[in-house]
């Protein structure tokens, strides 16, 4: 295997693992992603992780720190199977630091589901095991200038058509609707999930079961933030109910039917809420002892 050649990801097999990283000597330390990229495994995440992966290796392989410290591998489930079962895996896509000597710590394995798969993470990491600072470049991503190019255009189209008539941009129903909105996206952990990059679940190699929400307190899943933005705003809509049913003149009975589906809401979906915060917080509900 030619280590000085243009290849910032080498792909490994059982053999190759057994070869150039668990028999020593060896004077490099090697990360490897343990993953499962064919169709069939249908693992998303294990795609996602990938592209970040290879953006890591790139921003490595092609800065004018290279050196022949550190290098990167990929071993693939159905290439490698014996890797696996030889490392008692049982999750993909897993990442692993193989230090130059002894045996991978606790800590040489990527914290994944509470940090995320992230290239800049990934590189964070990596420099506490090997002390090897790799400053990530991604490519160019004009999808945010290109959709803020349409946003600005839509809006001046708007008010352009609208120019002889602009009364709704005063409308406080509108721009209270509008607030509303980022409250829920801000509250939800959306800022979170583009800081982190985290998966948007998890799925069970065993049983196949997927998962929504994380079992940490310190993690989320993207799908997660969005059940939480759900459940946030069907609280708030329940609110409003109330409120609407405690202030308005019409009807009796019509404002006891507001009342009694906007209590049902606030109290459904605030005890469904509650229970995800339990879930995530294992000492729910906390005790303090008064002396």
């Amino acid at each position: 295997m030619e280590w000085s050649s243009r290849r910032s990801i080498f792909r490994m097999n059982g053999d190759k693992f057994r070869k150039f990283i668990k028999a020593p000597p060896r004077n490099y330390s090697m990360i490897v992603m343990f993953t499962a990229l064919q169709p069939q495994r249908q693992c998303s995440v294990c795609r996602q992780a990938n592209e970040e992966f290879q953006i890591l290796a790139n921003s490595w392989r092609y800065s004018s720190a290279f050196c022949n410290k550190l290098f990167f591998s990929m071993v693939d489930y159905d290439e490698g199977t014996d890797v696996f079962q030889q490392l008692n895996m049982n999750s993909a896509p897993t990442f692993m630091h193989f230090p130059p000597k002894g045996r991978p710590k606790r800590a040489d394995t990527f914290d994944l589901q509470r940090i995320g798969f992230a290239a800049e993470q990934l590189a964070k990491w990596i420099a506490d095991r090997t002390d090897v600072h790799i400053r990530v470049f991604r490519p160019p991503n004009y999808s945010g200038t290109i959709a803020l190019a349409l946003l600005v255009s839509l809006v001046g189209g708007l008010l352009y058509l609208r120019r002889n008539n602009l009364e709704f941009i005063y409308n406080k129903t509108g721009w209270a609707m509008v607030s509303l909105c980022i409250v829920f996206a801000m509250t939800s952990g959306q800022m979170w999930n583009h800081i982190r990059g985290p998966p948007y679940a998890h799925k069970n190699p065993h049983n196949g079961q997927v998962s929504y929400i994380h079992g940490s307190s310190q993690a989320q899943f993207v799908a997660e933030s969005h059940i939480i933005l759900v459940l946030n705003a069907a609280i708030t809509m329940g609110m409003v109910l109330l409120n609407e049913a405690a202030t308005s003149k019409g009807d009796v009975g019509k404002r006891r039917i507001i009342c009694l589906v906007g209590l049902g809401l606030v109290v459904f979906f605030f005890s469904f809420l509650l229970s995800i915060f339990r879930s995530k917080y294992h000492g729910y509900p906390y005790s303090f002892l008064i002396k």
